[in-house]
């Protein structure tokens, strides 16, 4: 039975590690999933990449569509973007489906 056990958690680890990742913070993707837009697709962009919806907000609330354009045309530079970097730190140890509100660019309060 114990041997039974062992198998069963082996075999959830590697349904685990072997999960979809978010191409933002590369945690597991959860029960949501969203697309994002490399290059927005109002400027041509056709590329998409799942991203958790929380990463997706912080995205488009940093940085606006011609800023993700023409400065960050990849993941990886996004992920250089100092609040992006510091919202990634943040969220490394969060569970998939973590949900809090985005703040608006520059943490002002919508109306």
């Amino acid at each position: 039975m114990a041997a039974r056990r062992w198998r069963e958690v082996r075999e959830e680890a590697v349904e685990v590690q072997d999960a979809p990742r978010c191409a933002l913070c590369s945690r597991p993707l959860g029960a949501k999933t969203e697309w994002h837009h490399v290059i927005p697709k109002s400027r041509g962009g056709r590329d998409v990449v799942p991203v958790h919806p929380i990463c997706h907000r912080t995205i488009h609330a940093t940085l606006t569509e011609a800023e993700l354009e023409r400065f960050y045309p990849s993941m990886a530079d996004l992920r250089d973007h100092p609040e992006i970097a510091k919202f990634l730190r943040w969220v490394a140890d969060k569970p998939a489906d973590f949900h809090k509100r985005t703040e608006p660019r520059g943490g002002r309060k919508r109306r």
